[in-house]
């Protein structure tokens, strides 16, 4: 399987680059903003949504100025919206490290989120990247709802697929849509190739959801991440929305009652788990996460052959078999 290094090769020079740019966007003259930005840049993570902008940008020419403060905007809206997810999950470490939140307490961590956003949003418009700022508003706009749609629905355990679907495309997908819009945008990209690379990241960041979700019913996965949160949280993610779609009227109401009750227990988590396993919900998910993934890359067969469009199929991919 190529690994994420492989697909890095093809824009390392650039990631490379971004490296300063992304430096300098954290910096601050507070000791304190200053210290929390040095700290997320030492922690960050794998950086695919940078690597989404500059793929996305050498399909359609050259990655300029434009696209570097782009991936820039980018990783600080990630970098915020993870702080702040932290703060609404109580989470302590991020990463295998403490949490922005663990280290300086909620609202030290809340406003080092709100600045880094505004930090990306200054960027933009200093620049007049308007359309730029116009997506990743959007973007913000997207994720705040699909968060705020799934807390109602979780209340009461009646998240269909469909709404689920709802929920993943505006939490995750569209920062992944975002990603690949913009860096086509940044190199020039007709608003129809725009268009086509949102619909790419669109069903390639569902496709990623999927396959995140399906690691939470996993023990034995590889992913460095500690199995069961989502049902420890009372999250309807595709495997339990399939396991009680799949079950009778009886048996639906004890597996709710029994993570309403004892979700946090382990024992309970895994009677979960091995129900989904016998109604073959994880099947189920593997077979959406591979729809979602050939629709992306239904989208790119479309664009003339290059190495960046090797790379994003090879990124799709990679997100989709990845077993970390």
């Amino acid at each position: 399987m190529t690994t994420l290094d492989d697909i890095k090769s093809a824009v390392s020079n650039e990631l490379e680059q971004f490296e300063a740019f992304y430096k300098e966007a954290l910096h601050s003259d507070n000791f304190l903003l200053d210290k929390i930005g040095r700290y997320t840049l030492k922690h960050k993570g794998k950086q695919l949504r940078p690597l989404f902008v500059f793929l996305s940008a050498k399909c359609f020419g050259e990655v300029n100025e434009s696209t570097y403060r782009a991936a820039t905007f980018i990783e600080l809206l990630h970098s915020a919206t993870l702080i702040h997810d932290d703060v609404v999950d109580d989470a302590s470490e991020r990463r295998g490290f403490a949490s922005i939140n663990a280290m300086y307490k909620n609202k030290i961590a809340v406003l080092a989120g709100d600045y880094l956003l505004s930090k990306g949003m200054m960027i933009a418009l200093e620049n007049r990247d308007y359309q730029m700022l116009d997506m990743i508003s959007e973007t913000v706009r997207n994720m705040s709802e699909g968060e705020i749609f799934q807390l109602e629905k979780a209340k009461k355990f009646d998240i269909s697929e469909d709404d689920y679907y709802q929920i993943i495309e505006k939490k995750t997908a569209s920062m992944i849509a975002s990603c690949c819009a913009i860096g086509a945008v940044s190199a020039g990209a007709s608003p129809k190739q725009v268009d086509m690379m949102k619909k790419f990241g669109i069903n390639a960041g569902i496709a990623f959801q999927i396959r995140d979700d399906i690691f939470d019913y996993q023990p034995f996965n590889h992913s460095g991440k500690s199995y069961g949160n989502d049902i420890k949280e009372h999250k309807m993610t595709l495997p339990l929305i399939h396991l009680l779609k799949n079950s009778s009227a009886i048996e639906r109401t004890l597996i709710i009652s029994k993570i309403r009750l004892s979700g946090k227990k382990y024992r309970t988590i895994n009677d979960i788990i091995k129900k989904a396993n016998d109604k073959n919900s994880l099947q189920y998910c593997e077979e959406k996460m591979n729809f979602f993934a050939q629709q992306a890359e239904n989208q790119l067969n479309i664009i003339p052959d290059c190495e960046a469009k090797d790379a994003l199929k090879n990124i799709l991919y990679y997100c989709i078999k990845r077993t970390i």
